[in-house]
């Protein structure tokens, strides 16, 4: 008996039998996805991110007497979405780079949660820093390279007007350093960069040096982001394993997907 060959196939069982006790928890990280789910606003002079549609084909009517079904159209970057390196202008030459082209076993990974959800309530514009990242590592230690890194604001809680939070000067909204991304991808060798907001910048990105420095360095280095994340509040610092896969469109820089992370269950611990 090839006791190695069974191995694999033994953990696959065991996270069956922890999914079905529940040991293990499924949390789902997804907004519904509907007409009047907010998308990012770009000074007028640029092409918009197009709302989420929805054409009803037929309901089990003369139109299709045993069946229903719709017709949808939105933006590859609207709702909970995927972003791929092909999204920003310094990945448009990274291998791999679309959403079609990505192996399969990038979109599952670790996870570390980084709680900014104080800090954002006392300050729209709050920024994550890199002193806040090594804080965090002196209490739940360092993040491991290829880790899916998610910074928690409560944002997901915000509805229509409050949650892109528009001014006169454009959106408000919390979001990573330049300095902090630079560490996260080159130091720590991250995976990719998630948030609850409507991009994986802050409101006001376009002011830093690069502009939109999430998108940028991620991008650049063939990393990934998640964005309009949901439920952060109920995932622990470390310890979780996120699945997040993107539809597989030809050369696409993005898609809306389901979002879900494994956690241990409090009650199983």
């Amino acid at each position: 008996m090839n006791v190695h060959a069974q191995k694999p196939a033994a953990l696959i069982g065991d996270l069956a039998l922890a999914l079905a006790s529940g040991a293990v928890e499924v949390i789902d990280l997804t907004h519904t996805l509907d007409p009047d789910f907010p998308v990012i606003v770009l000074p007028p002079e640029f092409g918009q991110c197009a709302r989420f549609r929805m054409e009803e084909i037929s309901a089990y009517d003369h139109r299709g007497p045993a069946w229903k079904w719709h017709n949808f159209t939105c933006c590859e970057h609207t709702g909970t979405h995927f972003d791929a390196p092909s999204h920003w202008i310094s990945g448009r030459d990274v291998p791999n780079g679309s959403v079609d082209e990505i192996p399969a076993e990038r979109f599952i990974g670790p996870v570390c949660v980084i709680d900014c959800s104080a800090g954002a309530k006392a300050n729209e514009d709050f920024e994550l820093t890199p002193q806040i990242i090594e804080a965090w590592e002196a209490e739940h230690g360092r993040i491991p390279a290829e880790s899916w890194v998610l910074m928690r604001t409560d944002w997901s809680k915000r509805r229509g007007a409050e949650y892109l939070n528009m001014r006169e000067d454009g959106a408000h909204s919390p979001g990573p350093t330049p300095e902090t991304v630079k560490l996260l991808v080159d130091g720590r060798g991250i995976r990719g960069f998630g948030t609850e907001t409507v991009g994986t910048d802050a409101g006001q990105g376009a002011h830093y040096t690069p502009p939109y420095p999430a998108h940028f360095f991620l991008h650049g280095a063939g990393r990934y982001g998640l964005q309009c994340l949901n439920n952060l509040d109920r995932l622990p610092p470390t310890g979780a394993m996120l699945i997040a896969t993107p539809l597989k469109i030809r050369n696409g820089t993005g898609s809306p997907l389901r979002v879900i992370a494994l956690v241990p269950s409090k009650d199983a611990q």
